[in-house]
């Protein structure tokens, strides 16, 4: 990488957006699910406890690929993708498959709940960091085996259903894609034939074409496809400038999914503007620094991981944020750091660790810039993320 190995500090801007952000997702899960544990369980603090206990698991986990230097997710890249498939493929075929609420996303696992389509979205970051780096895409036809497992990934996690989680990695994917050497003309035909065979896809599914009907007109469906809309805007506008107060959310209004994919508009209700306006800043300081370390990384999978990473979770965060304030459709994406979720809160935080990391590294190799060591190198190898 550089004459000098020996990895510095992580970037504490970034570690402390995460603490804030994780911070902020307990004490709203804490105030947003309270009702809902005591109805089923008698106990306000159940699924608290349960998201206090993963945001531990989570947080050792991220400790232990902080220390990890992130070439070793080069050895592990196919093997986590074939993972990914497997776990997927067992969602269609295996007993241990659970079915909620008309989508089978979970397996159950000696008493732990998985979603794969998690995993298989950090999987195909590492797979695609990988291919790039060790296979530079120059023309489409280097596209043929990345795009492959893209497609059969893309197949399994949309028949669970979840069409959400199918946009995200499309999006997310499609930006990796961005930064090879593909002609931009490629991306231009694609966009509109992506755009029709999703088209042709929601209007098979009675379910999905409802949501867009929910989405299109939701007061004319507020009783039906457009409920859930209609109650984030409500708890949006019931939370004014400053919010109704901690804990009040939980027990106003009928709004669903509270402590998961609509949480966000609890915090503008309880919290108001200035809740919601906060807590974007904290994502908007993890993505600026999530992209800064992926572009001062001087080796290319470096680069190439950190903004696969970062970009994953930028297009997730987007998506939930653009769906819980009705300028998309409703799908089921929790919002990263903050949703209820382990297996969700434990992929963002190894992520995050794997960020954390790179920036290890990119400290060093600065320092050694300005030091006089490889600077020209350094300088070129920074030049572009692929």
């Amino acid at each position: 990488m550089t004459q000098k190995t020996k990895a510095g500090k992580p970037d504490l801007i970034l570690l402390f957006a995460t603490v804030f952000l994780l911070a902020i997702g307990l004490i709203m899960v804490l105030s947003s699910s309270s009702l809902f544990s005591f109805r089923q369980t008698d106990n306000s603090y159940f699924l608290f406890f349960k998201q206090l206990r993963w945001a531990c698991i989570s947080s050792i986990a991220a400790f232990i690929t902080l220390l990890v230097p992130y070439k070793f997710w080069k050895k592990v890249s196919g093997l986590g993708v074939i993972v990914s498939i497997v776990l997927l493929l067992m969602l269609r075929y295996s007993s241990l498959a659970v079915t909620e609420k008309g989508s089978t996303r979970w397996l159950n696992i000696m008493g732990v709940s998985i979603q794969p389509s998690e995993i298989a979205k950090f999987a195909l970051v590492l797979f695609l960091a990988y291919i790039f780096y060790r296979y530079p895409v120059r023309k489409l036809t280097d596209c043929l085996l990345p795009m492959a497992v893209i497609g059969v990934t893309l197949f399994l996690v949309y028949k669970q259903p979840d069409l959400g989680t199918t946009i995200v990695i499309i999006l997310a994917c499609g930006a990796m894609f961005l930064i090879t050497k593909l002609n931009i003309l490629y991306f231009l035909t694609a966009a509109p034939v992506l755009g029709a065979i999703g088209y042709y896809f929601i209007r098979q599914e009675k379910y999905q074409w409802n949501r867009i009907l929910g989405w299109l007109y939701p007061w004319e469906y507020a009783t039906s496809h457009g409920w859930q809309s209609v109650n984030a805007q409500i708890a949006f506008g019931n939370g004014g400038l400053f919010g109704i107060g901690i804990g009040r959310g939980a027990t106003y209004g009928s709004l669903p999914e509270n402590y998961t994919d609509t949480i966000y508009a609890v915090i503008g209700q309880e919290f108001g503007f200035f809740g919601t306006f906060i807590v974007l800043v904290g994502f908007v300081v993890l993505i600026s620094r999530g992209y800064l370390i992926a572009r001062q990384c001087p080796e290319a999978f470096g680069r190439l991981l950190g903004f696969g990473i970062t970009t994953m979770l930028a297009v997730q965060i987007a998506v939930n944020l653009c769906v819980v304030t009705g300028l998309l459709p409703i799908t089921g994406i929790t919002l990263p750091l903050i949703s209820y979720g382990g297996s969700s809160l434990l992929i963002t935080m190894i992520e995050i660790g794997i960020l954390l990391n790179i920036s290890r590294y990119r400290q060093v190799a600065m320092e050694t810039k300005f030091k006089g060591y490889n600077g020209n190198k350094l300088k070129s190898q920074r030049a572009g993320m692929y």
